[in-house]
């Protein structure tokens, strides 16, 4: 038995994928499932619940707060991620070149994504108080306002905080993935291009973008779902408010759930995020199919 396990390399290679199928099955299918079940359930915090088939899922999708939770997910998310990427395309580009302590500026910029969550919250927190932000008190010296900004009081105010947070935080983990991505390039195809008289926009458009579309793909696909399952961030600054403008689904999910008491409501709303997700998903794997090529593949 042990000697045809090693002779078999697919039967080797199912014994080393065990222990990650066990921790995958304990700690990802089983909170899902569980979920899922909650979701269809009346559960309480205290008692199991029943069963009440898509009740939780007619009364959030006429929820006017889900409803606005969504419009604050999709809001954030978009947003959010296209800055991320043209920031993080923009310095990626930039310390891909011979710049003078190029290696200082590398490890600077992930400052920002390997400082705890928390921390950034609480940090932003006070840098946008109403009555001690820094960036109103430097607006203020310098006669563009006259008085304090409201950031976390007014409800587009508190939207515009929050994804300024966000893009600080998930800027360099765009940047360090793509500068990783455009030093596998190889500089031959830069030169060849310069050879036909290429422009250095003409090479950024028809030779880095394209053979940066597989890494690009993943990296928007892991941001978008970075930023839309975010809590931390909102929940530390704002928790939803004013009057519910910065809540997100999964915000809202915890406020059901936990502080409310609402078992299955919360679980209906976090489930209900689950084809969003999946989208994304989706995205990132025909953006690698259609680069297939650089696999050995055919492209399609």
């Amino acid at each position: 038995m042990l000697e045809r396990l090693q002779n078999s390399r697919n039967a080797l290679g199912l014994l080393f994928l065990l222990p990650a199928a066990v921790l995958l099955l304990l700690f990802l299918t089983y909170p899902l499932g569980l979920g899922i079940w909650l979701g269809f359930t009346d559960a309480k915090i205290g008692r199991p619940g029943e069963w009440i088939g898509l009740e939780n899922y007619s009364f959030i999708a006429q929820d006017a707060v889900t409803q606005l939770a969504l419009f604050n997910t999709l809001f954030y998310t978009v947003v959010a991620s296209i800055f991320k990427f043209l920031l993080g395309l923009w310095l990626a580009v930039l310390l891909n070149k011979n710049i003078r302590f190029k290696t200082f500026f590398r490890a600077v910029i992930l400052l920002p994504y390997i400082v705890p969550t928390a921390l950034s919250a609480i940090a932003f927190w006070w840098i946008y108080d109403a009555q001690f932000s820094i960036i109103s008190w430097v607006l203020m010296k310098m006669g563009l306002i006259h008085q304090y900004i409201d950031f976390l009081g007014v409800p587009w105010n508190a939207r515009i905080s929050v994804i300024v947070a966000n893009i600080w935080r998930g800027v360099p983990f765009v940047a360090i993935t793509l500068l990783a991505g455009l030093q596998t390039i190889s500089p031959s195809y830069y030169e060849a291009s310069a050879i036909d008289g290429a422009t250095p926009w003409q090479q950024f458009r028809h030779v880095t973008l394209p053979l940066l579309t597989p890494i690009i793909a993943v990296v928007m696909t892991f941001s978008v779902l970075f930023t839309f399952t975010d809590f931390q961030l909102i929940y530390v600054i704002t928790r939803g408010g004013p009057l519910n403008a910065t809540h997100l689904m999964a915000t809202l999910s915890f406020q059901r759930a936990i502080s409310g008491g609402a078992l299955g409501e919360g679980a209906a709303i976090s489930i209900a995020m689950v084809p969003f997700l999946l989208a994304a998903i989706m995205f990132s794997y025909f953006g690698l199919q259609r680069r297939a090529w650089q696999q050995g593949g055919a492209d399609k």
